[in-house]
C-alpha cells in the first residue's frame, strides 16, 4: 500500500509551461536509468538517435486528440458557460459533457461559439445530470454529427492549469498554434480528450533520424481521458477510483513486442499512455480492444516496459506513481531526480520538457 502524501512535492507555478518549445524536438531532456543512481544527463530530445541503440524500440501511441474543449453562453441568462466534451451518449445525437456554469436544470439551452470563428455557434439542450461534479447528458440541436459541431466550436482541451497559469500571467489564452501543438505528429485516431504528451516532442525529421539508426517502433491506440490527470484524492493510493480508457493493439503489434522482449531487446513506451497500453495487453496473449483500468505503483512487476520517455507530471498523481514504480527507490529515487530538474529550470507538465529512463 503507498501513501498518497508520499507522491506529493512542491511545484512552483514558475516551472509550468505555458507554451512548448519553439521547435519540438529542442526540449530538454533529462536522461537517467533505473539501475544507475549515479546517471543524470542533460540533453535535448533531438539526441535521442545517438542515446538510444540500434536493438532499441519505442512505442507511439496514435490518439488523435479532438477539440473537446468549449465556451459559450446560457441562452436564458447570458452567463458564461465553459465544458469539455466527453464522448457521445446512448441516445443519438447527445453528449456526455462536463459543465461549468452557474445554473443547470433539464431543458435549459446554451449557445456554444468558438472565439476566431462568431458566425459558426451550436445549440446544446441540457437533458440530465449525471453526477454532481458538472457531469451532464446534453442534446445537440439541429442534425449534425458530434465531430461536425466539434470543428465548429471545438477548442484544443489544453488542461486547466495551463490555461489558468496563461490567464494569471496576463497572456492570451487561447491561441491559433494550440491546434497543432497539442497535437502529436503522427496522430490518427480519434478518440482523446488529452494529448500524450511525451509525442508532443517528435517530428517527422526526428522520426526518420530514429529510423535510419536502427531504432525499432510500434504502434498502439489509448484514447486518453479526462481522469488521466485527475489527482489522487484518498489518503492510500490503492482506494483511488482508478479512471478506465479504451486501449487498442493489433496482433502483430503485440507478438512484435512480446517476441523482441523475450530476446532482450529494450522496449522504451512513449509516454505513460503508451506503457499503460503495453502492460494492459502484456500476457494475455490476444489482441484486439480492451477498456483497461490498470493502476502502475511502486513494486508493480514489469511485463514489456524496460524504460520510459514522459514529461515531468503533477503532484499526487497516479502517472508520478507509474514512473516512480520504474525503480527500485520509487518515490525516493523519483524525487531525487524531479529536484535535480526543478533545480535546473525544467519546464514541467504537459507542455513541459522531458525525462528518458533507461534501464
Amino acid at each position: 500500500m503507498m501513501r498518497t502524501d508520499e507522491l506529493d512535492y512542491d511545484l512552483p507555478e514558475s516551472r509550468i509551461a505555458r507554451s512548448p518549445a519553439p521547435e519540438r524536438d529542442a526540449a530538454r531532456l533529462l536522461v537517467v536509468s533505473r539501475s544507475d543512481p549515479h546517471r543524470l544527463e542533460h540533453r535535448i530530445v533531438r539526441d535521442l538517435p545517438e542515446i538510444l541503440g540500434a536493438d532499441d524500440i519505442l512505442v507511439f501511441n496514435t490518439t488523435r486528440v479532438i477539440p473537446a474543449r468549449f465556451q459559450g453562453r446560457n441562452l436564458a441568462t447570458g452567463g458564461r458557460v465553459q465544458g469539455l466534451y466527453l464522448g457521445p451518449a446512448d441516445e443519438p445525437g447527445c453528449w456526455r459533457v462536463l459543465l461549468k456554469m452557474r445554473r443547470h436544470r433539464p431543458g435549459l439551452r446554451i449557445g456554444l461559439h468558438h472565439p476566431d470563428r462568431p458566425d459558426a455557434v451550436v445549440e446544446l439542450e441540457l437533458v440530465e445530470r449525471q453526477s454532481e461534479d458538472g457531469q451532464w447528458i446534453v442534446r445537440v440541436v439541429g442534425a449534425m454529427s458530434d465531430d461536425e459541431a466539434l470543428e465548429r466550436v471545438g477548442l484544443p482541451p489544453l488542461p486547466p492549469y495551463i490555461l489558468a497559469a496563461r490567464r494569471r500571467s496576463g497572456e492570451v489564452v487561447d491561441r491559433i498554434e494550440d491546434v497543432h501543438r497539442y497535437q502529436t505528429v503522427y496522430a490518427h485516431d480519434r478518440g482523446s480528450v488529452a494529448a500524450p504528451t511525451a509525442g508532443l516532442h517528435f517530428t517527422p525529421e526526428l522520426l526518420d533520424r530514429l529510423r535510419t539508426a536502427g531504432v525499432g517502433e510500434a504502434q498502439v491506440t489509448l484514447h486518453v481521458g479526462r481522469g488521466t490527470f485527475l489527482p489522487v484524492e484518498t489518503a492510500v493510493l490503492e482506494e483511488h477510483p482508478m479512471h478506465s480508457e479504451r486501449c487498442v493493439i493489433d496482433q502483430p503489434t503485440l507478438d512484435f513486442l512480446t517476441s523482441a522482449s523475450d530476446a532482450g531487446r529494450r522496449v522504451i513506451p512513449v509516454g505513460t499512455t503508451s506503457c499503460r497500453a503495453i502492460e494492459s495487453f502484456a500476457g494475455r496473449g490476444l489482441a484486439g480492444e480492451i477498456e483497461t483500468d490498470i493502476l502502475i505503483s511502486p513494486g508493480y512487476q514489469w511485463k514489456l516496459t524496460d524504460g520510459l520517455m514522459t514529461n515531468f507530471h503533477q503532484p499526487r498523481s497516479t502517472l508520478l506513481a507509474m514512473v516512480a514504480a520504474l525503480f527500485p527507490e520509487g518515490m525516493d529515487r523519483l524525487r531525487e531526480i524531479y529536484d535535480a530538474a526543478l533545480a535546473e529550470e525544467y519546464r514541467f507538465l504537459s507542455f513541459g520538457d522531458a525525462m528518458l529512463v533507461l534501464p
